[in-house]
């Protein structure tokens, strides 16, 4: 099967209907017909269905392009549908999905299409006038996971699409192949990754090395548990709620030992809730909000929420747990670190292995891992300079967060890394795990039950999101030309192409 080219010299014939009614004081000539040119004309006189005969439909007048047919339209369609569904379920946008499947229905010759993406589901409507009914496709979006390498080979053949350097059959194939691929690294290297992001949160938060090591064994516990349950399809929540609750009886359980290897154990519950809280789709939810794609963003905000609400109530129940125990009476409230002009160095480098574990345990390929791993550092360090001049905290994270989403939407497509990637993975170490533990602490065990620490966490990570989609945004008019048409089409662009290419395919 080939598209059909939208050429300029092709032609099709259309039927238009003439109908000409004379009232019936008319004047009429020596034949008995009325005059028309005396007469006035009645439009659309089709819809008033004269008694008379029909005239023959005006069979020489060209009026457009040729028309696909349903096969072609179908066969289109489906692909552009696909490719869609890969990157809603890697974390995409609502905005950059509408783009990219716009840029490769124009690519293939479809006349005008119209694209609704609604969290998890993807409708495409093409138009082919007035003459054939249209064409519907839809496609549910059934799960979700963070496969990066997934989606910088889909953005790749996008490229590859728009710029007419694929056929149709072949593209179709392609995506196929990239569907079916296996990740490129073990599971257990994605373990592995996750306790490293964790040990690397713990000295971004000032932890020593033995709080690292048991802040490692923590989340990839966790993270083979949660593998375990996957097998049982057991909902997210509750899979949020384990993690939660296995972090905080761990932590709990090195307090009250009184090892003296662990001089800090409450950071371990911190390093746990942030490797939690990372694969969380906020970032595209505030995306999505920005963009005004508002259904589909309350939809991830909805998720973003019942996973939060997922992980606080497994913190709460360890709580619980230790106060019977009486193990809260010895558990010292954990403070937040400020960061040293001595320790900047440290901080930017546990940044960095903190994004870099975090693209790893995504599986991103070498190249997105080293870039992502030089935007948590860049993000680390522009966090930490601007709370040693003295500035607040929510200022630094929001300013930090630009930083990163300016430099990834600026850097990422000359390097040919996928803007999301570097986005998500250099706010990481930025994500408010120890405020929202020290949070959940003082709404839990402390009497008063004040929930302002939680609520400042809050605001944290919708700082963050709104700070990388601005950078990315900001970032436009500085990366080339093509800049200037992407913010009237669709806005700030995490994911696809930049443009759809004018260019059919035979």
């Amino acid at each position: 099967m080939k598209l059909s080219p939208r050429g300029r010299g092709a032609h099709v014939k259309r039927r238009a209907w003439r109908v000409i009614e004379a009232p019936s004081d008319a004047p009429t000539d020596d034949t008995g017909k009325a005059n028309s040119s005396k007469s006035p004309l009645r439009a659309w006189g089709i819809l008033e269905a004269p008694m008379r005969e029909q005239p023959s439909p005006v069979t020489d007048m060209a009026m457009g392009p040729e028309l696909p047919d349903d096969a072609t339209v179908h066969f289109g369609l489906e692909l552009a549908l696909r490719i869609g569904e890969v990157q809603m379920a890697t974390g995409a946008g609502a905005s950059d999905v509408t783009a990219t499947i716009l840029a490769v229905t124009s690519t293939f010759g479809l006349p005008q299409c119209e694209v609704d993406v609604i969290y998890t589901s993807i409708t495409v409507t093409c138009h082919r006038g007035t003459q054939m009914a249209p064409v519907t496709a839809v496609r549910v979006v059934r799960s979700r996971s963070l496969d990066y390498s997934r989606l910088s080979a889909v953005e790749e053949l996008v490229k590859r699409i728009t710029r007419g350097h694929i056929s149709a059959e072949d593209a179709y194939a392609e995506l196929r192949k990239v569907n079916a691929a296996p990740h490129p690294y073990p599971r257990w290297v994605a373990t592995l990754a996750l306790g490293g992001m964790a040990a690397s949160v713990t000295v971004f938060i000032n932890g020593d090395a033995a709080t690292a090591a048991l802040a490692f064994f923590v989340s990839a516990l966790i993270d083979r548990v949660g593998r375990v349950l996957n097998r049982y399809a057991l909902p997210m929540f509750f899979q949020q709620t384990i993690g939660g609750l296995i972090a905080t009886l761990i932590t709990m359980a090195a307090i009250s030992s009184d090892i003296g290897a662990f001089k800090s154990p409450s950071l371990v519950a911190a390093a746990a809730i942030t490797v939690l809280l990372s694969g969380l789709g906020t970032v595209s939810a505030v995306q999505d909000a920005i963009t005004g794609y508002n259904v589909t963003a309350a939809g991830r905000s909805m998720e973003v929420a019942l996973m939060s609400a997922g992980l606080i109530t497994g913190v709460v129940i360890a709580f619980q747990i230790a106060v019977s125990f009486g193990f809260v009476k010895r558990t010292p409230l954990p403070a937040l670190p400020e960061p040293t002009a001595i320790g900047l160095p440290i901080l930017m480098l546990a940044g960095a292995g903190t994004a870099g574990f975090f693209a790893l345990a995504s599986y991103s390929r070498v190249r997105p891992l080293l870039v992502a791993a030089v935007a948590g550092m860049v993000g680390t360090g522009t966090y930490a300079a601007i709370r040693l001049s003295g500035g607040d905290a929510l200022v630094a994270t929001a300013v930090a967060a630009t930083l990163v989403g300016f430099s990834g939407g600026l850097l990422s497509r000359r390097l040919k890394v996928t803007p999301l990637v570097v986005a998500v993975s250099g706010i990481t170490p930025l994500l408010p795990g120890l405020s929202t533990y020290r949070g959940l602490y003082e709404l839990g065990v402390s009497p008063v039950g004040d929930a302002s620490t939680l609520m400042k966490a809050i605001a944290l990570g919708l700082a963050l999101a709104a700070g990388v989609v601005l950078g990315e945004y900001l970032a436009q008019p500085v990366r080339t030309r093509l800049g200037r048409l992407e913010r009237k089409l669709v806005g700030p662009r995490m994911a696809g192409p930049l443009k759809p290419v004018k260019r059919r395919l035979e």
